[in-house]
């Protein structure tokens, strides 16, 4: 245990102090909002406005298809058709035209059918739908007005059913759209930390472990400790840095949350606003909604949902790890890392793809399974745990997980121990069965 203690605070102590790991630390929260914002900008950013010449015969939309930013309509005179279809092609500024033909006897299914629209170039799916959702609405209170119901009774049978549900076997848990967002929400970002760590620092693991071979420095290294001791210390000192930067993350979250909510909320009562923009803050009150999400938060089990993340985490870690650990020290380079390292990212992608399917169904049998089985479990777990699971299951998945554990690091150790000092032959998938037996 001594020599464990030393490799792990060697390893500790040599990720920590090093600038890379300080600069990621500090920049990584703010590099990941910078890509989300990018994210937003491109999107923003290849939007564009078309414009479309319409010829309305049937009278019915001059005054109904409403422009916007995206779409803009000009409505022209039908005996204008023959002459702008034939120069569409040579107009600029122009995308299309909407032909829209008469209307006969209210035959809208005939006036669906014939009604076209020539463009002069590509336009995208969002446009042509909107476009088609303007024509389809219009034709809608056509139809409506042909039936004799008037606007008043539109509207009223346009709104929709509000479903109030109550769990009967817990009170304290809603079942709202905004309770089920909020937790949908939690679980995806507990899910999507706990893979990219486990990748991300299993990954490092597996490279520390293939640097000290092809250095040949685990040959003096080996002289003093036991390939399991040097092992152990590799994986925990990594688990670690990866608990030490977890930390700092959430840290600076929760800071940046209240710093946010504080400026937010003054900028809110200072800002003047006009009458429009008033009825409109007074319409969506941001106040009563971040109110009833933290209500939501805090009506969770937040101890039982921190216990979870971090067991889960820690053992789906080091499982991980002693596999990740165990490819590095039977290859002699990254190219040939590549062949093995499939079988640790593939059952944590299906746990994590697997996982989405927990959102709709936080009870169901693949929500169960995905939760049990040791491969996926760490991930899966902690995806369903904001919804709440029952003492058994949770307690069913960690006797598993930990037995698993135990197990991959004791089939690791027996990797690790012939192939760390093995140099210039590529194991083969039949040689390490043979490592594992002997």
């Amino acid at each position: 245990m001594k020599n464990i203690f030393l490799i792990t605070k060697r390893e500790y102590l040599t990720q920590v102090k090093k600038k890379s790991f300080i600069i990621l630390t500090l920049l990584a929260p703010v590099l990941m909002i910078g890509f989300g914002v990018l994210i937003a900008f491109m999107f923003k950013a290849n939007e564009s406005s078309s414009t479309f010449n319409v010829i309305d015969k049937s009278g019915l939309f001059v005054s109904k298809l409403k422009s916007d930013e995206s779409v803009k309509y000009v409505f022209v005179p039908k005996e204008n058709e023959r002459a702008l279809s034939s120069t569409l092609k040579d107009m600029e500024g122009i995308e299309g035209l909407l032909i829209i033909p008469e209307l006969q006897e209210n035959d809208f299914e005939n006036l669906q059918n014939n009604t076209k629209l020539l463009i002069n170039k590509k336009i995208g799916m969002d446009t042509k739908q909107r476009v088609t959702k303007d024509l389809t609405e219009v034709i809608k209170q056509e139809k409506i007005k042909t039936l004799g119901i008037s606007q008043d009774q539109i509207v009223n049978l346009d709104k929709s059913f509000a479903l109030k549900t109550e769990n009967v076997v817990d009170k304290k848990q809603a079942d709202s759209d905004l309770d089920f967002g909020v937790r949908s929400g939690l679980s995806m970002v507990l899910m999507y930390a706990v893979f990219m760590f486990i990748i991300i620092y299993g990954v490092r693991v597996m490279r520390s472990v293939l640097e000290e071979k092809n250095n040949r420095v685990v040959e003096i290294i080996i002289s003093s400790v036991k390939p399991f001791e040097l092992m152990m210390g590799k994986i925990l000192g990594v688990t670690l840095v990866a608990l030490t930067q977890f930390s700092i993350w959430i840290t600076m979250s929760v800071l940046g949350a209240i710093s946010l909510n504080t400026g937010f909320a003054a900028m809110q009562k200072d800002l003047p606003v006009g009458a429009e923009s008033a009825a409109a803050m007074e319409k969506f009150d941001f106040k009563q909604l971040a109110g009833e999400i933290s209500h939501i938060l805090l009506d969770m089990n937040f101890a039982l949902i921190i216990f979870v993340f971090i067991v889960f985490f820690l053992l789906g870690y080091i499982f991980y790890s002693s596999m990740y650990a165990a490819i590095g020290s039977a290859v002699d380079n990254e190219t040939e890392t590549q062949q093995f390292t499939l079988f640790a990212i593939v059952p944590l992608m299906l746990g994590m793809y697997g996982s989405f399917t927990i959102m709709n169904n936080p009870e169901g049998p693949l929500g169960f399974w995905l939760s049990i089985i040791p491969f996926t479990s760490p991930v899966a777990m902690i995806a369903r745990i904001p919804f709440g699971v029952p003492a058994w299951q949770i307690a069913l998945s960690m006797i598993l997980l930990v037995v698993s554990t135990l197990l991959m690091i004791y089939i690791a150790a027996k990797i690790y121990r012939v192939g760390i000092l093995m140099y210039g032959n590529k194991a083969s998938a039949k040689e390490i069965w043979k490592w594992i037996r002997s």
